[in-house]
């Protein structure tokens, strides 16, 4: 197996931000270096593990979508070339595969989600209330059922730490103003459509998905952040496909089964994460990606 990408050591650009996958670094005042390391959080927590490949499928999966989709929404890809943002050739092979140069626009304060399938943290929702995030729901709908109709759900961008909390499309449109938080919307939906179509052909059900939205210097809407990953989206086995159960998901559910199974209080530092665990976390991703991208 490849040796993994827990930590970036650019030394040629300034660090603008360390997230729990992602390292961002200042290119100019234009561009941005996005590096998809392979770190894995759960609970909140990075491993201090990391899954072989997992950077390269994610950064790989997210420039697929953007390409495939672009009809739909621009997005902020540049096509800046690495070589020219990395002359050191060391420094480029470290993390030469996981690299996205993207144009700086301004971010959205707002997570557009879609979902097509009642999961997570829907589900919880719809079991106290018939709802999910304030829209009603048929009675009776069971653990895993496709919706009725594909439905938006926005929630506010938390900071480092906190958690996001969902808000309604009327509380987006007060964050975003009406006629951005009708783009957003009406573009969560077709993106999703037409993504969750392509992938059902290919074997996956997107039970769900998370997307980024930024503004470019005329205002225009742009997609950005990661796309339709196994990280922002949940990622379901066609064939395996059961309504009442909880579905395998082709992410890093192996990752949080094997957590759930040791006396740790889910908070930093997390634990090293067995050769067995990673193996199977990183073959999920790949799988995933063979898959979509074939």
């Amino acid at each position: 197996m490849s040796k993994a990408l827990h930590t970036t050591h650019i030394k040629s650009l300034p660090l603008l931000h360390k997230g729990k996958v992602r390292d961002i670094y200042d290119i100019d005042d234009r561009h941005m270096l996005i590096v998809t390391t392979d770190r894995i959080s759960a609970f909140d927590v990075v491993m201090p593990s990391a899954i072989p490949g997992k950077g390269t499928v994610l950064n790989q999966v997210t420039r697929f979508w953007m390409e495939k989709l672009a009809h739909i929404i621009p997005n902020h890809l540049s096509d800046m070339p690495l070589e020219q943002v990395l002359p050191d050739a060391d420094e480029r092979a470290e993390v030469e595969d996981h690299t996205m140069i993207v144009k700086k626009l301004k971010a959205l304060p707002v997570e557009a989600i879609v979902r097509g399938y009642l999961i997570g943290s829907g589900w919880k929702d719809y079991q106290q209330t018939g709802a999910v995030c304030g829209i009603e729901l048929p009675a009776g709908l069971k653990i895993a059922d496709r919706l009725p109709k594909v439905i938006y759900t926005p929630s506010t961008k938390a900071s480092v730490g906190a958690h996001d909390e969902n808000i309604d499309f009327a509380e987006s449109e007060a964050l975003l103003g009406a006629d951005m938080a009708r783009q957003v919307r009406d573009a969560s939906l077709q993106l999703y459509k037409e993504a969750a179509e392509y992938a059902q052909e290919r074997g996956i059900i997107i039970a769900d998905t998370k997307f980024e939205f930024g503004l470019d210097d005329n205002g225009s809407l742009t997609l950005i952040d990661e796309v339709l990953t196994p990280d922002s989206s949940r990622f379901w086995p066609a064939n395996q496909y059961q309504p009442g159960t909880s579905p395998v998901s082709f992410d890093k559910q192996f990752v949080r089964d094997y957590l759930e199974t040791l006396d740790w209080n889910k908070t930093a530092p997390g634990p090293e994460l067995p050769d067995e665990i990673v193996t199977k976390t990183a073959e999920k991703y790949q799988q995933a990606k063979a898959l979509l991208t074939a």
